[in-house]
């Protein structure tokens, strides 16, 4: 695997520390869910996506499966895989499998264990390929370009955008669409509004482990950052906002105390939350103004009914 310089760990380390204390600063506090994925994060994430309750995973398979040749007839021969955030090896597998020829696959994933891990799996599963990880930040495309000739197909699943609010999510995934070059696509997991009760446990599981994914932050910070969350004076909330159409997973304080990170004293009324993570659930109308808003037009999409989740196919809007 060819690999790309990742950030060094000190400069890492300084971007998180001031995520952090612009984020709790904020009235509400708030802070990137991007800071969820180091080692620990990522494997906590693998778990959530085995989870009964955890439909989105399974779902998108499910979808990329049934619809492989629809999509590859759509996406035609030859095209470079980009892949943003890319977690786990399995969706990427089962795409590349479906394409006609494909030229090559590139990753770009936050956590660099997980950027080499799936990059390894997908050269055993596909050894002539040309395959290459990169340990980075998909939110900072812009002015880049994806290296090579060959026309490239973005893949974007998992409904990672619903993670941006619309005003971050439009300039995103036209920083996309400057990254895939001329002729680029891109193929995007939106999931889908659908019953409340489905929707928070996906979120809130009964075994806990969405709490210890969300905690996680904090122990992180305590690590990295030397700041003295109290993990237990925390608990873990998933509340379906109608009006935002969004999931809002929130950390909420058990009781009054105070929090310091790098010298900087942060107090907490007992109640008052962190809001971690949203995720944005889309209907027609959402997804075709999420894609016109990054420059898209959407080509196709592929639903599952049994349990409403989309793969778009996106195509730059030539307006």
């Amino acid at each position: 695997m060819n690999q790309l310089t990742r950030l060094h760990p000190d400069l890492e380390r300084a971007l998180f520390a001031e995520d952090m204390i612009a984020g709790l600063s904020k009235s509400p506090k708030a802070t990137p869910p991007k800071w969820f994925y180091d080692a620990a994060g990522s494997a906590l994430f693998g778990e959530i996506t085995r989870l009964p309750e955890y439909y989105p995973t399974r779902t998108e398979m499910a979808l990329l499966a049934a619809r492989g040749g629809d999509i590859a007839a759509a996406v035609g021969p030859g095209r470079t895989v980009v892949e943003y955030g890319s977690g786990s090896a399995a969706k990427a597998i089962a795409l590349l499998g479906a394409l006609e020829a494909p030229a090559g696959y590139l990753c770009v994933e936050i956590d660099p264990g997980a950027a080499r891990a799936t990059a390894h799996e997908v050269e055993l599963a596909f050894p002539d390929l040309p395959v290459r990880g990169v340990a980075g930040d998909f939110t900072h495309l812009q002015g880049e370009v994806a290296s090579g000739t060959r026309p490239r197909l973005g893949f974007f699943p998992g409904s990672t955008i619903g993670n941006f609010p619309p005003e971050e999510a439009g300039p995103l995934l036209a920083a996309m669409r400057e990254h895939l070059g001329p002729g680029g696509q891109l193929l995007l997991g939106a999931d889908l509004i659908k019953d409340d009760a489905v929707l928070e446990a996906a979120y809130d599981d009964a075994a806990g482990v969405t709490a210890r994914f969300n905690l996680n932050l904090l122990e992180r910070a305590n690590r990295e950052l030397g700041a003295d969350f109290d993990l237990a004076g925390f608990d873990h909330r998933a509340i379906w906002n109608v009006a935002a159409a969004r999931i809002e997973m929130h950390l909420v304080a058990r009781h009054a105390q105070t929090v310091t990170i790098d010298g900087h004293r942060f107090d907490f009324a007992a109640g008052e939350t962190i809001h971690t993570e949203s995720s944005y659930k889309f209907d027609e109308s959402r997804l075709k103004s999420l894609a016109y808003a990054g420059g898209w037009s959407i080509d196709q999409v592929w639903t599952a009914p049994e349990q409403p989740f989309a793969l778009a196919l996106l195509t730059a809007d030539l307006r």
